[in-house]
């Protein structure tokens, strides 16, 4: 259920959107991360989809499975028995509602900060009401990610022609990184056979603020991605690969060159869906403009320069459709 300011509480059916069923998207570029050619076509599919499938990634398989099956464990409990570990403020457990601004989807998730130095009293709880082998899948999986979202931004550096190569990575690897990982499930929801075959939507559409996300589900699909046409494809699941989507800070640090890309998901009839995202961000005090070893000579910065501490308070205060980085855009009389 959620609660309003009001004293009514409402079917939370009543306030999450639908919408109608899209089409599943084949042209979602799938890269090797071995392939010799992985750093062209990196970059291509940034520039293209802000998206991509990744393969030969060197994760164990295990790790992930491992997580899933103890994320599963942990969202089974009694709602008393999650609900010591929330709400999230923002880190700890969540149910329905998203963000502080009145977003609501069809969705329970855990929220952690990935950096054991400001992990939140909410991350220590959520680890003290469980085993101590969810401790430990949640810290090798955001390893391995954080080592996968490093690697890929490294080619893309050399993709684009970028010195030195971890200027990209060095943000995700500073000791301040303030990067985040999120378990979310979203669960069966029969009542959406009522609704005249649209669908419910779990997570609201929404760009990531961070530099990169590195993204992996079971195989449940309701993952989409904008196109640059505006219209909405259905991403295949794949549990054995991760998925690589470019965020805003990324976006703003290539001037635009590789975009952020909008996405949701949408709630399933039958099966639940677990997800687990790794959000690599640059340390609060860090300066997010575009690199000047990528700009060509007389171009200009389609951006103001902001700390990724300024970014992400305006990013909390805004609603998940928000287009974020308008207020961060130069004027384009000035571009010209």
């Amino acid at each position: 259920m959620v609660v309003l300011s009001q004293p009514a509480v409402l079917d939370p059916l009543s306030l999450i959107k639908t919408c109608k069923p899209t089409s599943v998207f084949t042209g979602i570029p799938e890269i090797d991360l071995t392939d010799p050619e992985a750093k062209t076509l990196l970059v291509k599919a940034c520039e293209e989809f802000g998206f991509f499938k990744l393969v030969n990634h060197g994760v164990p398989l295990n790790f992930m499975t491992r997580l899933e099956e103890q994320a599963l464990n942990f969202f089974t409990l009694s709602q008393s028995e999650k609900d010591k570990v929330g709400p999230p403020d923002p880190f700890g457990y969540g149910s329905k509602t998203i963000g502080p601004n009145g977003d609501v989807g069809w969705i329970e998730y855990l929220l952690l900060n990935t950096n054991p130095q400001i992990n939140s009293h909410k991350t220590l709880a959520i680890f003290r009401a469980n085993p101590e082998i969810f401790r430990s899948a949640v810290e090798d999986y955001i390893s391995a990610m954080k080592s996968v979202g490093c690697e890929v931004l490294e080619l893309i550096a050399d993709g684009l022609g970028i010195e030195p190569r971890n200027v990209l990575s060095r943000l995700l690897k500073d000791e301040k990184s303030d990067s985040y990982f999120r378990l979310n499930h979203y669960p069966p929801c029969p009542e959406l056979q009522a609704l005249s075959g649209r669908n419910l939507v779990g997570f609201g559409e929404h760009t990531d603020p961070q530099i990169i996300s590195v993204l992996r589900s079971n195989t449940t699909s309701g993952l989409q991605i904008c196109l640059k046409d505006g219209s909405w494809v259905a991403v295949p699941s794949d549990p054995y690969s991760l998925f690589i989507i470019v965020g805003d800070s990324l976006q703003v640090m290539t001037n635009g060159r590789l975009r952020s890309v909008k996405h949701r998901v949408l709630a399933d009839t039958k099966r639940s869906r677990i997800s687990m995202i790794y959000f690599g961000g640059p340390p609060l005090s860090e300066k997010i403009a575009p690199l000047a070893s990528l700009m060509e000579e007389g171009e200009e910065s389609l951006y103001k320069e902001f700390s990724w501490s300024e970014y992400k308070k305006s990013a909390y205060k805004s609603r998940l459709a928000d287009y974020r980085l308008g207020l961060f855009e130069k004027p384009t009389s000035i571009i010209q």
